[in-house]
Parts: structure tokens; C-alpha cells; sequence
């Protein structure tokens, strides 16, 4: 697979991570007061993501080590990954979500991947970190599906998490695939059927309200993001609403009630996934931090993919 497309994944999900962050926690209204009318405009200087990316990052490398082997092989690689990010001295001012350190916690205390997790979170914590799956697993859509579910839910059991979390994959499997944004719902319905009516009605609702002319009531509609099905219902209509422009998809995510930060790395996912690296600004990969390591990152995750069918 294209080193270009991966690059686009992993830097589009940690800038428009970072796009977002100092609008997390805000309203709508507050991003207003804060930025004028127009909301956030430019990427900040300096570019700095949240846990988001690095729990994405963990993602990634643990697939680049073990995506090949075994479950249990897999998850040792995601779960040493995982508490070497719950004890890296900038974790705790990158907003970490509660779930997720619980969840990280259990599996450093011995218990087993398949029981740490937090049964009533449906917290977008493993969507948000989805990713990398769909970029690895793009042309082995049962793999992706398993291996969402299993690192999804070593910290959130909910199935409304689930879904989401195999959802968020997906769809940048969809975008890698070059489909038609406009049979996307459709297609991420039918591969997560069964799975939770919440992420069902979730999704659902990005077809009702994506032709509305008051994109603001659109996004009210959708929620606020802090659960995993309005995450990735609120990303998927940010890039459906801008489908040929990374910028303003990430812009767009960044400039919404809630969680910001997480809504505009996910849909920045999709939209690198389906644009390509060159759609994203060169001013903005200059500034995201850890760029050299991001493409680096990106360059190991396309090379571990060649043999995968």
C-alpha cells in the first residue's frame, strides 16, 4: 500500500488532533468568543496533540511488531505499548481519558485483555485510536474487524464502543479504498450490522441532516462526540461535507461542541485516508510536532502492509 496514503493517515488524524485541541471542552459559542465568528482558522503554532495521537501511535507500532502473529501475540504488543504511554512523563497533560487508563491500569495488574476493559464506557477513547487499523488491515476486512474489537475493547466493552471503534476503522479502509463518500454510510452500516442500535441511530442520523443548509444545527443534531457513536457520526458528516478538502474537513471537526480534538483526528483519518498526503498543507506538516517521527512512523506502517492479503 501507498506510503503516500499512509502518511496521509497518520498525519492527517494527529493535525487535525491537534486542530482541535484548544477547542476541546468548549462550546460552539465559547470557540466563537474565543476566535471570532469563524471559529479556529489556522493549525497552532506550535502543534501540539493530545493522547489521541499517541494512543494512535501506540496502535500503530504494536501493529507494525505483532500484526502478522496471533491475537495474544498482538495484544501483549498493545497492552506493553499501551502502559509505556500511561507512564510517559507528558501523558498526564495530554488530557488522557479515564476510561482508557483504567483500562491500561487492569491489563498492567495482570488482568487478562479480554476483562480490562470498563464495561459501561462507550467513550470514544477507542475510536479515536482506530486508525491505524484500518490502514493495516485495508485489503483484509475480517482482520480489521477482530483486531478493532479486541485492542477496542481492552479498555471500552460497551458495544456502542465496539461499534465505533470497528466503524472508525472502517471507514478509513472505505477512504483507502477510493468509494464514493456518498455510499459510506451504507457501507459502515452493513459491516457493523448487529453490532449496537446506538451506533446504528448514530450514523442514521448523518444521512438526515447532511444536505441541511445550517451546518451548526447539523452538528448540535449529531451530539457532542464524548461517546463513541456521536465521535464518529460527528467526523464522518465533517467529511462528507468537505470531501475533496483536508482542510476544511479538520476545520470544520475542530469548530464543534465537545470533544473537538477527538472528532477532528478522526475524521482527519478518513480524510487523509481518502485524499493523500498532498491534500494536507505543508505549512501545517511542518508544524505538527514529532513530524519527522510521524513520517517515519508512516513509512514503517506502509512497509509492514506489502504482504498482507
Amino acid at each position: 500500500m501507498s506510503v503516500e496514503k499512509a502518511k496521509g493517515v497518520i498525519l492527517g488524524l494527529a493535525i487535525g488532533d491537534a486542530m482541535g485541541a484548544p477547542t476541546e471542552f468548549m462550546s460552539l459559542d465559547q470557540i466563537k468568543r474565543t476566535y471570532e465568528d469563524q471559529g479556529i482558522k489556522d493549525l497552532p503554532d506550535p502543534a501540539v496533540y493530545t493522547d489521541d495521537t499517541q494512543m494512535s501511535i501506540a496502535i500503530a507500532e504494536a501493529l507494525i511488531r505483532a500484526g502478522h502473529k496471533d491475537i495474544e501475540t498482538l495484544m501483549e504488543a498493545v497492552k506493553e505499548e499501551f502502559i509505556k504511554w500511561s507512564h510517559a512523563p507528558d501523558t498526564p497533560s495530554r488530557a488522557p481519558g479515564r476510561t482508557c487508563l483504567t483500562g491500561v491500569a487492569n491489563m498492567e495488574k495482570g488482568i487478562h485483555w479480554t476483562r480490562s476493559g470498563i464495561a459501561g464506557s462507550k467513550g470514544c477513547g477507542s475510536a479515536m485510536r482506530a486508525a491505524p487499523i484500518g490502514y493495516y488491515y485495508q485489503h483484509n476486512p475480517e482482520k480489521l474487524k477482530g483486531v478493532a474489537h479486541i485492542t477496542g475493547i481492552c479498555t471500552h466493552r460497551h458495544p456502542t464502543a465496539d461499534a465505533a471503534c470497528i466503524g472508525a476503522a472502517y471507514l478509513v479502509k472505505l477512504a483507502l479504498d477510493g468509494i464514493e463518500p456518498s455510499q459510506m454510510i451504507g457501507e459502515v452500516l452493513n459491516f457493523t450490522r448487529g453490532i449496537s442500535d446506538e451506533w446504528k441511530e448514530a450514523i442514521e442520523k448523518v444521512n438526515k441532516c447532511l444536505t441541511w443548509e445550517d451546518e451548526e444545527k447539523a452538528l448540535a443534531y449529531l451530539g457532542e462526540g464524548w461517546v463513541g457513536e456521536e465521535a464518529v457520526a460527528l467526523a464522518l458528516y465533517c467529511f462528507l461535507r468537505y470531501p475533496d478538502s483536508y482542510s476544511k474537513c479538520v476545520l470544520r471537526a475542530a469548530n464543534t461542541n465537545g470533544d473537538s480534538d477527538s472528532i477532528a483526528c478522526i475524521s482527519g483519518a478518513i480524510s487523509g485516508a481518502y485524499l493523500g498526503v498532498d491534500a494536507i498543507p505543508a505549512r501545517w506538516i511542518e508544524r505538527i510536532e514529532q513530524r519527522e517521527y510521524l513520517i517515519e512512523l508512516s513509512q514503517r506502517l506502509a512497509e509492514t502492509t506489502k504482504n498482507i492479503k
